[in-house]
């Protein structure tokens, strides 16, 4: 990472250079979850629903991984900032060790909960035997996503945007080709069905992994993973958690929602579930640009935070709101001119179609204003202000949603849900406001 290149180039060509192929990578890994969700519709619409289901757990471990990685990549640029060498490989070496450990224990609690998680919202015994399946084979990759997400935060921390655009686009491709050949039996390959689908994401999880793998051999970077930087020790490990623990929370916290939200859809026909499930797969797809945007800015601001330069941090957060809502804008106009092309690429059903065209078009009011909370809970991750960070998610997530979702759907029915979405980004981007103010007084 070159000093002059964080220091001193203009704000709004490096963080388009660092963001740009965090753009691309996220483009192409949401691509991939609506190609994984077109396939599996294919099967049969108890199978979406099971996905739709199963999807919040897996959410959880990569809220797990990609929170942890929250830490590791604004304690590395924090120490590259203040030039701590020491303290830069005793971040990498003791948050690898974490990384691995917090994987083996999501593949040993995931399998085995699937049974009684998925009958806590349906009572219909096929899916919940699609939704066991998947997740049998889907969870057994959890150790592989754990250090694939760690490599990722890792070189994003020292700048290498660019590797892991590679990494996640090539993992991505390898399991958008693998899930016709798996899910259906093409040519030598065997008819898996859901099983297939899981396979190939674990199978395009290892690609990713290998070209991390690949690339930290052949093309060194600043950080280095010392053998006897895998000793845990105290304070590093609070300040790895202190940031990485409101972090996880932040990522974990959708998961707790759209599990709220089935609950209280489980009451109505199985086409609200499968919409919910649908619309999350898409906001995948409208938000991770953003979300692009936000990890190009993390090490950015957290170098210049360390090297203290106040004025330069402020435009950092300046320019990556402005970024996030042209992106936001773009999901907005497509969210009202191709609603129901969107929800007819998951289902056929011409009743759950009219739904989830009126769904996305009434949640995507919303859109716009979200980018103040995303941009300020990203910033203050960046900044190792991680509790703050974790208060916008809460409003965000539960404390208005929730609670507005219910009303509004014991007022309207069903339909109310999505009035709940914009309505609570109206309210938390206030919430972020107050909160990013009072914290960062540079």
């Amino acid at each position: 990472m070159n000093d002059t290149l964080m220091k001193e180039k203009p704000v709004l060509p490096l963080l388009a250079s660092m963001a740009l192929p965090m753009v691309l990578s996220m483009l192409v890994n949401s691509l991939y979850n609506i190609v994984d969700s077109f396939f599996v519709a294919k099967i049969s619409e108890e199978a979406m629903a099971a996905l739709s289901l199963v999807y919040p757990v897996q959410n959880l471990i990569n809220a797990v991984a990609i929170g942890y990685g929250v830490g590791i990549n604004a304690l590395v640029a924090f120490y590259l900032g203040a030039e701590d060498k020491e303290n830069v490989d005793k971040a990498a070496g003791q948050s690898l060790l974490c990384s691995g450990l917090h994987g083996i224990a999501a593949a040993a609690v995931s399998i085995p909960v699937m049974p009684v998680f998925l009958g806590m919202f349906t009572t219909d015994g096929a899916v919940v035997d699609l939704g066991v399946r998947y997740g049998r084979i889907a969870f057994l990759f959890a150790p592989v996503i754990m250090l694939s997400l760690y490599f990722e935060k890792l070189f994003q921390a020292v700048g290498r945007m660019k590797v892991a655009m590679v990494s996640l686009s090539l993992g991505c491709i390898s399991n958008i080709l693998l899930d016709p050949l798996l899910i259906f039996g093409m040519g030598p390959f065997p008819k898996m069905g859901i099983e297939g689908a899981a396979l190939a994401t674990g199978i395009g999880q290892i690609v990713s992994l290998a070209v991390y793998l690949a690339f930290y051999k052949l093309h060194p970077i600043p950080v280095k993973i010392q053998r006897d930087a895998l000793r845990l020790e105290k304070k590093m490990v609070l300040q790895l958690y202190g940031i990485g623990i409101p972090a996880i929370l932040n990522m974990a916290l959708p998961s707790l929602l759209i599990s709220a939200l089935n609950k209280i859809l489980a009451a109505y026909p199985q086409s609200y579930v499968v919409i919910l499930g649908v619309y999350y797969k898409l906001q995948t797809f409208l938000y991770l640009p953003a979300n692009g945007v936000i990890q190009g800015m993390r090490p950015i601001i957290g170098y210049n935070f360390g090297a203290r330069g106040y004025g330069r941090v402020k435009k950092i957060y300046w320019t990556a709101l402005c970024m996030c809502c042209a992106i936001m804008a773009a999901g907005t106009v497509l969210c009202l001119v191709s609603a129901r092309q969107l929800i007819a690429c998951f289902t056929d059903d011409p009743t759950t179609i009219a739904y989830g065209q009126n769904a996305f078009r009434v949640i995507s009011i919303g859109f716009i204003t979200s980018s103040v909370s995303v941009t300020s809970q990203g910033a203050l991750e960046g900044l190792g202000k991680g509790v703050q960070s974790f208060m916008i998610a809460l409003a965000r997530y539960i404390v208005v949603i929730l609670p507005a979702a219910y009303l509004f759907c014991c007022l309207w029915g069903p339909s109310g849900v999505w009035h709940a979405f914009w309505v609570t980004e109206l309210v938390t981007a206030a919430v972020a406001v107050l909160i990013y103010k009072r914290t960062v007084r540079l």
